[in-house]
Parts: structure tokens; C-alpha cells; sequence
């Protein structure tokens, strides 16, 4: 890809913010294609070089708040027309209990989603403490001369133990899961106001 072609996709692609961020964007992207153009690459390798394009816009999105997004999509819709507006008066005793239904859904999932996360994570510190609270106790039942209720609290404070540390690597792991699960979803939406100008 030629360097105009590669800017002209990414204002294209980046035409959901506001201009003056696209303006500063495409600004250094082309700033980089002509500083390695200048250390003797090709054009076509200076550009592939930067990576693709929705390698880029996804970068670019994470730093941007999706109510910026939301404020440049407001100023950039155009005007509704009388019967548009008509339609969509008549249209909302349907369509606003279903847009108000998905978006309590989505927050329910995520909702639960988060749920099942920290219920883990109270299980694991269940299990850390009974790995704490056995052998503690098991030295009770020493004490008490119950040989065989010591070794069966300590076996089980050991089971716990182990148990304890699987359930945190393995919570970690699902906490970190979920975290970029919620990341890509809100990239996903904020991809929604961008990059859609030309072909609405």
C-alpha cells in the first residue's frame, strides 16, 4: 500500500472523531512514513512497516471516551426530516421497551458475568482459610489426645491449601479474562461511531 492510500483509509476509517483529531492522527502517521522513507525504506515497506490499518484504529480508539464519540456523532447527524420524525413517534411504543430491554440485558450479563468472578474469588478465600483454620485446629485435637480428628483436620487443611492456590491462579486468570472481555466490548462500541460517514 502506497502512503496516500494508507492515509486516505485511515481519515476514512477515523472519520467518527472529531476533525482536528483525525487532522493530528493522519499528521503523524504520515510524519512516520516519511521519517523511515527518509532511512532508506521503500514507500510500500514504511507503510507496511506501521501495520494495518484496524491495528491502528483500535490503538487509536482505546484512548479515545466514547462520549467524545457520542458528542462528534451528534454533530455530524443530519437533520431528521417530518416524516422520519413521524415514524419514530409512532414507532415508540415498540422500539424504546426493546432498546431499553437489550440494554438492560447487556448490563445484566455483565452484571452476572462480574458475579461469577468474585463468587470464585470468595470460594479460593474459603479455601485459603480452611488451609489456615486445619492445622490450627488439628493441633487442638492434638491437645485433646484425638489423634485420629488431627490428622483428618490437618489432611483437609492441606487439601484446602492446595485447593486455595489453584482457585487463585485460576480466578486470576478469569479476572483477567473478563477485564479484557469488557475492553474488546467497549472497543467494539466505540467502533461503532467511527469509520461509518461515507457509506451511510
Amino acid at each position: 500500500m502506497l502512503k496516500y492510500e494508507f492515509l486516505e483509509l485511515l481519515q476514512e476509517k477515523l472519520s467518527g472523531l472529531p476533525q482536528e483529531d483525525i487532522d493530528g492522527h493522519v499528521e503523524f502517521y504520515a510524519e512516520m512514513i516519511d521519517d523511515r522513507i527518509e532511512d532508506g525504506m521503500a514507500e510500500e515497506d514504511a507503510v507496511a512497516a506501521l501495520g494495518t490499518v484496524n491495528d491502528i484504529i483500535d490503538d487509536i480508539l482505546k484512548d479515545v471516551p466514547l462520549k467524545v464519540l457520542v458528542k462528534e456523532k451528534k454533530k455530524k447527524s443530519r437533520k431528521l426530516k417530518a416524516w422520519e420524525i413521524v415514524l419514530l413517534v409512532i414507532g415508540s411504543p415498540l422500539w424504546v421497551p426493546l432498546l431499553l430491554a437489550a440494554a438492560i440485558i447487556m448490563l445484566a450479563v455483565y452484571i452476572v458475568i462480574w458475579s461469577v468472578v468474585i463468587s470464585l474469588w470468595a470460594v479460593g478465600a474459603a479455601f485459603a482459610a480452611c488451609a489456615v483454620a486445619g492445622p490450627v485446629y488439628a493441633v487442638v485435637c492434638l491437645v485433646l489426645k484425638n489423634y485420629i480428628a488431627a490428622m483428618a483436620v490437618f489432611g483437609l487443611g492441606v487439601c484446602c491449601a492446595g485447593l486455595g492456590i489453584f482457585m487463585f491462579f485460576a480466578c486470576k486468570a478469569l479476572s483477567r479474562l473478563t477485564v479484557l472481555l469488557a475492553k474488546k466490548t467497549a472497543l467494539g462500541i466505540k467502533k461503532i461511531f467511527v469509520g461509518k460517514e461515507k457509506g451511510e
